[in-house]
Formats: structure tokens, sequence, C-alpha cells
């Protein structure tokens, strides 16, 4: 199936690693031209290198930016204003409950997440309604849906970021913008496989997974590319959930 996304410019945030650079690598084969955005220039560097050898891909470039900083994220639009696909992934927020995570932490991990989220969109947004086009695609994850005490802090987190999409999408086509949430449950980044491993260690059972199997990057990376296109035209203000069902089950 032929997207239709050559030639457009996409800025993904949390690009060094992960869901981030596997979605600017999918992109990119589309033959998107994509603008990495974090904090590690040495991992940006990297991501870009391997899109470079892609034939016949679209040009990566790199942006080193603290999306924490509202200030910086006006700066980078300013540079990158006539993107047509935001795709925001980046942050972390600290796992816990209540008594867990304290007003540092959890203060912390929103000015890393939920807030960049609330800039980067406001700002290009901007742009994307006087244009009268656009997409941004919102990450979050499908422990907003699960409501775990134990979790409190993240689920709150992405709960906010569904939200910001489902709110904001539901308004954009009067603007001619699409916002689209993605919902993802385990994926098999290095961070989680890191995780599995110490829960292993720790004595814990193997979790059982859907399809016995955790998702791939590159699965995200490719809903992320269908979203954008016009093949998805009449979609806006939807959270898909990417979890093989274990948030409806539970």
């Amino acid at each position: 199936m032929d997207l239709g996304l050559r030639g457009q410019k996409a800025l993904i945030t949390g690009a060094s690693a992960g869901i981030g650079a596997a979605i600017a690598t999918v992109l990119a084969r589309e033959g998107v031209d994509v603008v990495l955005v974090a904090r590690n220039r040495d991992r940006l560097g990297a991501v870009a290198a391997q899109i470079g050898l892609a034939a016949e891909g679209g040009r990566a470039q790199i942006e080193v930016c603290d999306l924490s900083d509202g200030a910086a994220i006006e700066a980078l639009f300013d540079r990158h204003h006539d993107t047509d696909i935001l795709v925001n992934t980046a942050g972390e927020v600290p796992s816990g409950g209540l008594l867990e995570v304290d007003e540092e932490r959890w203060r912390s991990g929103w000015d890393s997440k939920v807030f960049p989220y609330i800039n980067s969109s406001r700002a290009f947004y901007r742009r994307m309604k006087a244009r009268g086009s656009g997409v941004i695609i919102n990450l979050s994850g499908a422990g907003a849906r699960m409501k775990r005490a134990d979790y409190l802090c993240a689920g709150m987190a992405n709960a906010a970021i569904d939200f910001l999409t489902e709110t904001l999408g539901a308004a954009a086509p009067l603007d001619g913008v699409r916002v689209i949430g993605i919902s993802p449950g385990p994926v098999g980044t290095e961070r989680y496989r890191k995780i599995a491993r110490k829960r292993l260690e720790a004595g814990e059972a193997p979790r059982r997974y859907p399809f016995g199997r955790v998702a791939e990057p590159e699965e995200i990376g490719e809903l992320v590319a269908f979203c954008a296109s016009a093949r998805c035209a009449y979609v806006s203000g939807a959270v898909i959930m990417v979890d093989g069902g274990i948030s409806v089950a539970r």
C-alpha cells in the first residue's frame, strides 16, 4: 500500500532510541524527511546514520533539545514550522503509587512528559491550523486504562495525554488538522527487556503475553505511518490501543 507520505516532513520527539527511533526509521523508509529530537546527541547521530544508509529514504537531521524547557520547544518550532507530522514520544514518568512517588519526582516526571506534549502540540498546532493541514500523533501508554494503584503517577500522566489527544482531536478537523493517540502496552525495547530480565532475576514468574510475545517497536512505527497518511484521513480524536487486548481483559 502506497501511503503517499513521500516528501512530507515529520518531527519526532524521543527519537534517540526505542519506539521513537523505530517511528523515525519507518517514516523515513516511506520517504518522509525526519527531524529527530532528543537530549543525547550521540544516540541521535547513530539513528540518523542508520536512516541515511537506507536507499531512497527520506533525509534525517537531528535536534538536541531539552523538551522540559518550553522556550526550547518554541525555538524548535521556529526552525521547523513547516512540519507536516508531529509525533510526541519523549519523556519518562516514574512508576509507583501515591505514597511511593514524592512531589519532586512526580513534578519532574510530568515536566519530562506531559508538559512537553502540551507545549509542542500548542506550538505546532498553531501553524497547522493557519495552513489548514497537519497531523499530530501522541504516544501514551496502556497504563492509562488499567487503574493500577502501584502505577498511579505514570498512569495519570498517560491518561492526561489521552485526554489531550481526544479533546483536541475532536475539534481539530474544523481546522483541517487530525490528532491521534497510540497507546502501546509492553514493547520490546532495550529498556523493557532490561526490566523483564530484572524481574526474572528477582524470582518473578515469566509473564504470559498475548500471541506469546510483546510488540516490536517497528510495529508501532508502522501504525504511526498509517495514521499519518491520507489512508487514515477520517480518524481524529481516537486513541488506538496496541497491547494485544491486555487493557480490555483487565
